[in-house]
């Protein structure tokens, strides 16, 4: 299968992707595959196809690790190899930031230097990726093999236009992961002054110092069931946040041509932090505003994004914003219930939707309103920076896609 002869290259040269290469499956021979034996203690960092799916461009973190036992039967792959699923999301490609382990179910590539490069060959398959997915798409499983891969042929470029190529796409997708590790540093920082003061109770008080620790009054909340400082509340969710539930409109009316608002159905729309558009519609319904607090209420319910514009919500989400206008502190209330629905759900319990009542009553702490505000402050400036980063990402992600082709094919040159 050749995947991007052009008018526009023909001065290139035509190979198969096994000339460029060696590909080799990763291992996990070990069955089962969970077994704790594998792991207790590890430190030899593990991916999964989901970490190459979701990364952007290099996979800079790992959830599981294999002890010794578990590389026995794996293989410890060196920084810089070129990731790519061949079951799920098939053809999905990422750069692994430093030596991992990952399962058969993804294959390893190796450049040879005097071909090609990892990073070339990932942008040849973020090119390539709809082609291969649409060729096995309907079969039993949809997966891919080895010798599927090596069979592929491609127009290459020389090494030196392909570095050129690989510098222009690789800055803008480096820019776009810096922005979401600032992203989700400053999220893990919100987290943990959240923590310190609405779940220790160690807000600074009158004197600045920790109130619990300092021996603040605390009071026993029969409905909450537990101590909390003196003057606070136990409520419900409809005391602190305006809750709009969503109702799809006509189905005649969605779109795919930008006519109309911008259309979100449900979590399956989300993104990084914002929805990702797909639909629209010329006759919306229920609306949430920019800056709102979107939430799955269908499985998996508790999902959350940011309304990044004015937006028509359907059946499957809610769209919530504090009654003092505020998001940050709302928005760690929301996260701390997600904690709870994905508790019942790993519990068994079936949860596939959550109804307007049941909504609205859930039970919240309400601290004083002082002690809100201080962190609502500090919250505000971190939402708005991180709404201006997840904005420039989308920008730039949309200006990487519309290059990718044209660089591929040899339409635009890099001199």
């Amino acid at each position: 299968m050749k995947l991007n002869s052009t008018n526009f290259n023909g001065d290139w040269s035509n190979k198969t992707l096994s000339e460029l290469g060696t590909f080799a499956r990763g291992k996990s021979r070990h069955r089962p595959r969970n077994d704790p034996a594998l792991y207790a203690g590890g430190f030899h960092p593990l991916i999964q196809t989901g970490d190459v799916t979701q990364a952007t461009f290099k996979i800079t973190s790992h959830s599981a690790a294999y002890n010794d036992v578990g590389l026995a039967q794996s293989k410890l792959w060196p920084e810089g190899t070129l990731c790519i699923t061949i079951a799920a999301n098939i053809a999905e490609t990422a750069l692994l930031g430093y030596p991992m382990c990952f399962p058969d179910s993804v294959v390893g590539f190796s450049a040879d230097p005097d071909e090609t490069s990892e990073v070339f060959m990932h942008y040849v398959f973020t090119y390539i990726r709809k082609a291969i997915q649409n060729s096995v798409t309907g079969s039993i499983q949809d997966n891919i093999n080895i010798e599927y891969l090596t069979n592929l042929s491609f127009k290459i470029p020389s090494l030196d236009e392909q570095d050129r190529i690989a510098a222009v796409l690789s800055a803008l997708d480096a820019k776009i992961d810096l922005n979401h590790r600032i992203n989700a540093e400053l999220e893990a920082l919100a987290k943990t002054i959240y923590d310190y003061w609405f779940v220790q109770f160690d807000f600074p008080d009158v004197h600045g110092r920790p109130y619990k620790s300092s021996g603040g009054a605390m009071i026993w909340n029969d409905t909450l069931k537990r101590e909390i400082p003196a003057g606070w509340e136990a409520g419900v969710l409809s005391d602190i946040a305006k809750i709009t539930m969503g109702q799809s409109p006509a189905g005649d009316s969605y779109n795919e041509d930008g006519r109309g608002e911008v259309f979100f159905q449900g979590s399956t729309d989300f993104g990084a932090r914002s929805p990702d558009v797909r639909m629209y519609t010329t006759a919306p319904g229920r609306m949430a505003r920019e800056g709102d607090i979107l939430m799955s209420v269908r499985a998996p319910v508790g999902t959350l994004n940011i309304a990044d514009r004015p937006c028509c919500i359907g059946r499957g989400l809610a769209a919530l914003r504090g009654k003092d206008g505020s998001g940050g502190y709302l928005y760690r209330v929301l996260m701390d219930l997600k904690q709870v629905f994905d508790r019942r759900s790993s519990e068994g319990t079936t949860f596939g939707s959550i109804n307007k009542n049941d909504l609205f009553g859930l039970r919240v702490l309400i601290p004083k309103p002082e002690v809100r505000r201080a962190y609502e402050e500090m919250a505000h400036n971190w939402f708005q920076l991180d709404a201006l980063r997840d904005k420039e990402s989308r920008e730039l992600t949309q200006l990487r896609d519309w290059l990718l082709p044209l660089l591929m094919n040899g339409q635009v040159r890099v001199a």
